[in-house]
């Protein structure tokens, strides 16, 4: 092989190399509380997370603001397709708020319950967002602070929908007050009206 030929090669390396690094660096840079893809970056999905793939950046981005005051959980007194092995909207960990609102919005024709708002909304070009499980809004919760600046949402006594189904009339909801997230209490009924805030994976 020539000097000319090798040089050509070391050079579309040395090109490569710089594209995947300036790739790499562009999203290994991304934070908690940054502005992408249409909202801002709640979490960075962690190992043992679904959805975490070692050596990539994905995480949640939480919509701008609370898409509306409140709305009913809907279909109440029946359960979202729950037959074991197949848990329906049950889904509690992160990663299970896409699957769990798809179930959702398949299985309760009501119109304008929470997660329905969520799947119908397009923000900033952006229209695969959902109602978050319930330990997808611990997470929102636990970086409350990061993604709230320049935001409005997060009422500090109010309750946000999770699309974790408990039973067939029951869904659990976390309080932003308090921490904590629950299904009992009349709040916890699926025809109650709670927060609703959508989130998307990146």
């Amino acid at each position: 092989m020539n000097t000319f030929y090798l040089a050509l090669i070391s050079l579309s390396m040395l090109v490569l190399s710089c594209s995947e690094d300036s790739t790499t660096s562009n999203t290994t840079s991304l934070k908690i509380g940054d502005e992408y893809q249409g909202g801002k970056i709640a979490y960075i999905f962690q190992p043992g997370d679904l959805g975490y793939v070692k050596g990539e950046v994905h995480g949640i981005i939480a919509s701008p603001t609370d898409k509306l005051v409140s709305a009913h959980w809907g279909c109440y007194g029946a359960n979202i397709n729950y037959s074991l092995p197949i848990e329906g909207a049950r889904g509690h960990w992160v990663g299970h708020g896409k699957q769990n609102t798809i179930a959702i919005v398949n299985a309760c024709s009501e119109k304008g319950i929470a997660a329905r708002i969520c799947s119908d909304m397009v923000v900033n070009g952006y229209d695969d967002w959902f109602l978050p499980s319930i330990d997808e809004l611990r997470k929102l919760y636990e970086n409350r602070e990061a993604i709230r600046t320049g935001y409005t949402g997060y009422p500090p006594d109010q309750r946000y929908w999770s699309c974790t189904e408990w039973e067939k009339s029951i869904a659990w909801h976390f309080s932003f007050y308090s921490g904590v997230a629950s299904y009992s209490g009349y709040m916890g009924h699926k025809n109650a009206s709670n927060l609703v805030r959508a989130i998307r994976y990146f």
